[in-house]
């Protein structure tokens, strides 16, 4: 190998390794989605809520320095129908007026093995505050970083659905949390 093609091919190496060097952390929220999957009667349905903010710092290869905030406006639910969303908004489901907003604190986030981890932390929801812990996959293309997962909350832990929508024979107790993330990378700080 000519001295020359060595020094470009380390160049070209020094500049893969600065490429990944870099956190994760400007969130397209127009090109990220949260939704939630349930049972009414034995039903698959399907949601999602339209307002949400999210706030991450993660670098891969800084693992136990990620975190994660997400805040939730609750009346932003999508149920499928207006009556439908006037109704988990009311007293007895979320209760809008007096908690307008879930919110999710990670405490830390650890590595599962390739692609995958797992943000460990607290879900507030209606004043109820549960550790919660959510699997996701990252996958990095350039400065694009996506965020995939799902975790299962049982709403009545949360006191969603209370008075005669406590019964899980009507709505079911175990709600599925889909969440996608696009993020933008800024380059990690020297040190």
């Amino acid at each position: 190998m000519k001295k020359s093609q060595f020094f470009s091919l380390l160049l070209l190496a020094s500049a893969i390794c600065g490429a990944q060097a870099a956190e994760f952390n400007q969130v397209q929220t127009g090109k990220s989605t949260l939704a939630f999957a349930y049972k009414q009667m034995g039903v698959p349905l399907e949601g999602k809520f339209g307002k949400f903010a999210v706030q991450i710092a993660f670098d891969p290869a800084k693992i136990n320095a990620a975190q994660a905030r997400l805040e939730v406006d609750l009346a932003s639910i999508d149920t499928g129908s207006s009556e439908g969303n006037d109704e988990v908004a009311g007293k007895l489901w979320f209760n809008t007026k007096a908690y307008p907003a879930a919110q999710f604190v990670s405490g830390g986030v650890k590595a599962l093995g390739g692609n995958r981890y797992e943000a460990l932390g607290k879900l507030t929801i209606k004043g109820r505050s549960l550790d919660v812990s959510a699997p996701f996959t990252f996958k990095q293309e350039g400065a694009v970083g996506v965020f995939d997962g799902a975790f299962t909350l049982k709403r009545l832990d949360y006191a969603i659905g209370e008075g005669i929508w406590a019964d899980v024979g009507t709505v079911a107790n175990e709600v599925r949390i889909v969440f996608h993330i696009v993020t933008n990378a800024a380059p990690s700080a020297k040190k």
